[in-house]
């Protein structure tokens, strides 16, 4: 089996798993892509494959963890009439009375989470 054949084996061989610990492990290496492949045994266009990818579901994780927003429900008493009172760490309140229009909340919250 000529070298190539080899190589393209490998690469079969890896699990996704694998190639995401491969992609991980030159990204903590410090060594440049060339270096990484030869002390590793990968191609170059395997690992930037790799690498491209590790680097897509990092950028998908880290949108997700900002959509995501730790909230502490307390036992506070909101002003009179209020349904709800959410305060902000950076101090500002959204206060909820009711019979507020649920369409012009939605319009709200949108317009908050571009900030």
């Amino acid at each position: 089996m000529d070298e190539r054949a080899v190589q393209r084996r490998r690469r079969r061989d890896r699990s996704v798993a694998e190639a995401e610990r491969l992609a991980a492990a030159y990204e903590a290496s410090g060594l440049s892509r060339q270096e990484f492949c030869k002390r590793n045994d990968v191609t170059l266009s395997t690992l930037s494959r790799y690498v491209k990818r590790h680097e897509q579901q990092k950028s998908e994780r880290a949108a997700e963890s900002e959509r995501l927003l730790r909230v502490e429900m307390l036992p506070v008493a909101g002003p009179p009439g209020s349904e709800l009172l959410v305060v902000l760490s950076s101090g500002r309140r959204i206060e909820v009375r009711r019979g507020f229009d649920v369409d012009t909340l939605g319009q709200l919250i949108d317009l908050l989470e571009r900030f």
